[in-house]
């Protein structure tokens, strides 16, 4: 069977519906589609949007209202569902469902941002290292299915993966300290699957709004598929939908 899984940070979930966000989904008919910075709690949603025809759906929203939220709309039921990394400080903000299926583990995360201050590119840091921990300790096990980790990771990793690496060398997001474990997730068998099919710049995930950066292409590749190196075979495609 082929999977088509999609990620994407709709930038509120309910304002995202009132901009044909359903029409698109039911057009693209993924397996799962895994959507980030929801903004919301599933009473807040309407009908259709927190049960799609068709759909199981998936939400871990955030305390604070109106803030962060993912959510993952699948096909079929998984085994299981997990909610979170196990640390409150980092669960309470709604960033990470996993869930578990016959053959693979679908992970669904909103990596922090760290362009606030200081403080909070700390949090982003040490968000990062536990996932990574987490993973680590999987990917040791003999029996393990195959691994898909999708979402908004907040990090362009290489030059190629912003239109100015060089003016934003200095802002969170393109920090060393950043790309490194971007790094540090591929040494341990991850692959970047956009990567594998293309090799050239100038394919972007985010633009900023208020420069009308869309429209240049100034923009950034945050947005992630990664899968484990054993399952590579089993890639068939990768792509952005830009429009």
């Amino acid at each position: 069977m082929r999977y088509k899984i999609i990620s994407w940070n709709v930038n509120g979930l309910r304002a995202a519906e009132k901009k044909g966000f359903l029409d698109w989904f039911f057009r693209e008919k993924p397996f799962a589609l895994c959507v980030q910075e929801t903004k919301a709690i599933p009473e807040q949603l309407t009908d259709s949007l927190r049960e799609p025809q068709g759909y199981h759906s998936y939400f871990k929203s955030a305390e604070r209202r109106g803030y962060s939220g993912v959510g993952v709309y699948s096909k079929k039921k998984p085994l299981k569902v997990r909610y979170g990394l196990g640390v409150e400080d980092f669960d309470r903000e709604g960033r990470v469902i996993v869930l578990e299926y016959e053959h693979f583990v679908l992970y669904n995360i909103y990596f922090p941002n760290g362009k606030m201050n200081r403080s909070r590119l700390q949090f982003k840091l040490d968000f990062y290292e536990l996932f990574l921990e987490k993973l680590r300790g999987v990917l040791k096990e003999r029996t393990r299915k195959a691994i898909i980790a999708c979402g908004d990771f907040n990090t362009a990793h290489t030059e190629i993966d912003l239109a100015r690496p060089e003016e934003s060398s200095l802002i969170s997001g393109f920090l060393p300290e950043e790309r490194t474990l971007i790094d540090k997730l591929i040494n341990m068998g991850m692959v970047d699957t956009f990567r594998v099919f293309s090799k050239e710049g100038g394919h972007y995930t985010w633009w900023n709004l208020l420069t009308a950066a869309r429209r240049r292409n100034v923009g950034w590749r945050i947005d992630y598929f990664f899968i484990d190196k054993k399952s590579l075979p089993n890639l068939k495609n990768a792509f952005i939908i830009d429009e």
